[in-house]
């Protein structure tokens, strides 16, 4: 399997653990340089390349009301200011066929949300800036059917693809998570992400925005590398509970560099 460059780091199946890790959304410059100065510090004490991960806009809010983020264009400016200021690689959701161009510029990384994972045109616009392209794995797909999206991408020239499983829909507000999903995405041939934070999310579950479980984060990381995961996406935030999005199930980044020393330990375990 092929290297995929994500700016300076160089991913493949099996070279090591990586991890991307940033808030949901993009609610302040400050709180993104914090929270990303914070990653770096993990990252060489860990010896685990991280990747900063933020959203400039959250398209698909429970309720109308719900905190966005503050838009493509100051959302763009502050992430390349986190780019500049840390030197992480940087990734960021798209929602639309019009945005890959303008936000390849700048982030080295285009993240497309799992509710999207179907939508050619978007996938197409995605392949062809070229960055590497991470792909959520609809909660509505099976991971068979993620063979669909990676030959989308291929057919407009670009093979570097990542996907991610944060779970599955389980009846109302919940959703469950199969391991097996990652051996199987792996045959697709591209490296598999498993998103911790998001798989405990309860969608829906608090009527105006999604319920979580934080607390069982951790355990569905560890469970996820032991299954033979590429990497891990972690939302991060220094205050969980006023994170203006995904508080329910962000983790406090506290937590997050004894769970990659552990994540690490797992991962080269399972592959001795």
């Amino acid at each position: 399997m092929q290297e995929i460059p994500i700016g300076r780091l160089n991913i493949a199946a099996g070279s090591g653990l990586f991890v991307m890790a940033g808030p949901c959304v993009i609610e302040s410059l400050e709180n993104c340089l914090d929270i990303a100065s914070r990653l770096v510090l993990i990252a060489e004490r860990t010896a685990v390349p991280v990747v900063f991960k933020a959203s400039f806009d959250k398209a698909n809010r429970s309720s109308i009301s719900g905190f966005r983020g503050p838009g493509i264009e100051e959302g763009l400016r502050i992430l390349a200011a986190v780019r500049d200021a840390t030197g992480l690689p940087i990734m960021t959701d798209v929602h639309e066929a019009g945005q890959p161009a303008a936000v390849g510029e700048v982030v080295d990384c285009l993240q497309v949300p799992a509710f999207l994972c179907r939508q050619t045109d978007l996938l197409v616009a995605c392949a062809k800036t070229q960055k590497c392209v991470n792909v959520k794995k609809g909660q509505f797909l099976s991971p068979a059917e993620m063979s669909n999206v990676v030959e989308k991408l291929r057919s407009a020239g670009n093979d570097r693809i990542l996907l991610t499983e944060r779970g599955t829909f389980f009846g109302y507000n919940r959703l469950v998570n199969d391991m097996t999903a990652v051996a199987e995405m792996q045959q697709l041939g591209c490296p598999v992400v498993f998103d911790a934070t998001h798989s405990t999310q309860r969608p829906g579950g608090l009527g105006h925005a999604s319920g979580g479980a934080r607390e069982m984060g951790p355990l569905l990381a560890r469970a996820a590398v032991a299954a033979g995961a590429d990497g891990l996406f972690l939302e991060v935030h220094t205050q969980p509970e006023q994170a203006k999005s995904d508080a329910a199930c962000v983790m406090p980044i506290e937590w997050l560099e004894p769970l990659i020393v552990q994540c690490k330990q797992i991962y080269e375990t399972v592959r001795s």
